[in-house]
Parts: structure tokens; sequence; C-alpha cells
């Protein structure tokens, strides 16, 4: 009878997957910029993006700005695609600095603003339709109090980038 491998500890499969999110998300300064992080639970990823008062574009509502709101929803869904090509690879072992892809670059993206984001917290997800050799078609929405109410969606194509066999 073959013997197992014995599995690594729960700690060195949560760090090995904590620092490859950290430098997938460290190689988008714009990320640090405006504030926003990630987190992941298992294979899943939300974004956050607190609060912050230079996010806000028309005081008078005040209201979340439309462009920081699009550039929110468009590094959700690149860093959920790069997260994507990359866990395989961590779930072989391998250290995120050997595995790193780099990120696919946006072909078109479009946003949709349902209703007004306030003055507090955003949070996002992305979901992935297709991922080709070349190309990736990819949704997101943006949500703040309630998921079930999001405040802006966004559907986006991106070109992928080349894969060493």
């Amino acid at each position: 009878m073959p013997s197992r491998s014995v599995p690594e500890p729960v700690q060195v499969v949560k760090q090995r997957r904590d620092e490859a999110l950290a430098a997938l998300v460290g190689g988008v300064p714009y990320i640090a910029f405006l504030g926003a992080r990630f987190e992941r639970r298992g294979d899943e990823l939300t974004a956050l993006l607190p609060y912050g008062d230079a996010l806000i574009g028309n005081p008078l509502l005040p209201a979340l700005h439309g462009g920081a709101t699009a550039a929110f929803l468009e590094m959700t869904a690149i860093i959920s695609l790069g997260w994507a090509v990359l866990w395989p690879c961590i779930e072989e072992g391998v250290a995120a600095a050997d595995a790193l892809p780099s990120l696919p670059k946006t072909i078109d993206f479009t946003v949709d603003f349902l209703r007004t984001g306030l003055p507090r917290d955003a949070y996002a997800r992305a979901s992935i339709t297709r991922v080709g050799r070349r190309y990736a078609s990819v949704k997101a929405e943006a949500w703040q109090d309630n998921r079930a109410r999001p405040f802006a969606q966004a559907a986006g194509h991106f070109l992928m980038p080349a894969r060493d066999e």
C-alpha cells in the first residue's frame, strides 16, 4: 500500500495564501492609494474600500465619486482574475514570489451606477464568467450595508497575459 504524504499544517497553508494575496495586491499601487484591501476566505475574495472624505465626489449629497467606484470595481475584477490564475500554484505549494502572474489588461469595462454610494465603507466581489488563454470576462458588484442592494455593478473583458507552458 503506497504511503500518503502528510498534509501541511493549516497555518502554513494560510500563511502561503495570505502572502500570495499580499504580493498580488501589492503589485497595484493604486489599490494602496485608494486605501482598498482584500479579504480572503478560502479561494473567495472580498474587496473593501474604507470610507474616506477624499472619496466623496458630490459633497452636497454626499455621494461617493463615480470614478472611485468604477476604479474599485475594476481593481476587484483584475485582482480576482489574478487570484484565479495564482490559486492552483499556491495549492501546489509554490511560493508567491515564484508564481506571481502578470495582471490582465482591461479591454473594456462598463459600470452601471444603480444608486448613490453613501459616505460609508463599500464592499465588492467579482465573479469570473469566462477565462480562456487570451481573454476573460468578469462581472463585479459593489454594496455597502446590504449585499442584496448593490449600489454599482460592472462587466468587463480582459486580455489575459501569456502563460508559461
